[in-house]
């Protein structure tokens, strides 16, 4: 009999609802907020009112894709957290409603072990998937951490972010280059173009695995304010080459901690996880690296790198073969590690 799992995701400000069959994807609806953009970052307030609002055509219509019924759900997987607490109610009201109705399991799903485990994700019976035990850069606008993947019910931190993550460092930097939010897609793009040798920011000196954005951004915004005394045109004059040498710095530290822990825990393979996986100079920095040293590198589809309800569902296929269940009484919670 197939095991047909729902997945639900509402931590942030993309509503997402996916349906996977024996781990293969069916559907994979999401949401997106584009309010925020007025204000340079997520309003935590206006994100839970437009889950609100999406929550129903979003789960309806990745079952519609699926080509399933509801009664045809095995069980719902849905993110408990970490995230914002008003999304995070959303999602999980709606999650325990619907399988209190259907009388199927419910089962509960850490955001950031979603992000580990996407690489499982199937879209066809052929598609290939890491093997265990593998390391796991999982790099996104809140979390920069280096895990180390033993099973997909056991995992280990071995550094991770004492400040910001990679991910702010892109968005709050091109804030203060005046690039409309998110910043880090727009860095990208621009970085293509720029000379990345240009400028140098500082890095971090931080000992063992965990990573440290926080120098580097305030490196980055001081190095702004001088130029700018000099010339009040100078971000707009070099805008490319700023975006280029910001990339490559921050590339540089989440390479350089990498290289440490495969030093210290040898592993075959090597996979990258969350939003900021979806940046091109990282994608090849990554791929640059495994080939470097003999080790085969699990780059995710784009679609897969931002929140989404599919790496929610294929978490929570493993737990529930795993016997896992969500008890009715579990509340979200924003902050949680691996």
């Amino acid at each position: 009999m197939s095991e047909i799992i729902l997945g639900i995701e509402s931590s942030c400000d993309d509503t997402s609802a996916a349906v996977l069959r024996d781990g293969v994807m069916l559907s994979n609806v999401i949401a997106s907020q584009k309010v925020h953009e007025n204000y340079g970052g997520v309003v935590p307030e206006l994100a839970s009112r437009a889950h609100q609002q999406n929550i129903v055509p979003v789960v309806s219509e990745a079952i519609r894709q699926a080509g399933v019924k509801k009664e045809d759900l095995t069980a719902i997987a849905f993110t408990r957290g970490p995230g914002l607490l008003g999304s995070l109610l959303v999602g999980t009201s709606f999650a325990k409603g619907l399988a209190i109705s259907l009388d199927i399991p419910l089962i509960d799903v850490n955001h950031l072990h979603a992000h580990v485990l996407s690489h499982f994700i199937k879209t066809d019976e052929e598609s290939e998937t890491p093997h265990f035990p593998y390391m796991c850069l999982l790099i996104s606008g809140g979390n920069s951490q280096i895990v180390l993947v033993k099973s997909p019910t056991d995992m280990e931190i071995l550094g991770q972010t004492i400040d910001d993550a990679a991910g702010e460092a892109f968005d709050k930097c091109a804030k203060v280059m005046g690039l409309p939010y998110p910043g880090g897609p727009h860095i990208d793009r621009l970085a293509a173009e720029g000379d990345a040798s240009r400028f140098h920011f500082a890095k971090p000196r931080i000992p063992g695995l965990d990573y440290s954005f926080s120098g580097l951004k305030t490196s980055f915004l001081y190095t702004l304010r001088d130029e700018k005394k000099k010339d009040p045109d100078f971000v707009t004059k070099n805008m490319a080459d700023l975006a280029a040498s910001l990339q490559r710095t921050i590339i540089e530290i989440l390479i350089d901690k990498l290289d440490k822990a495969v030093k210290e825990y040898p592993v075959k393979e090597i996979a990258i996880g969350g939003g900021v996986s979806a940046n091109s100079g990282v994608r090849q920095a990554i791929a640059d690296f495994c080939a470097k040293r003999g080790i085969k590198a699990w780059i995710p589809e784009r679609r897969f790198t931002t929140d989404n309800a599919a790496m929610v569902a294929i978490a929570g296929a493993f737990a529930f073969r795993n016997g896992e269940r969500a008890r009715l009484e579990m509340p979200p919670y924003a902050r949680v590690t691996i």
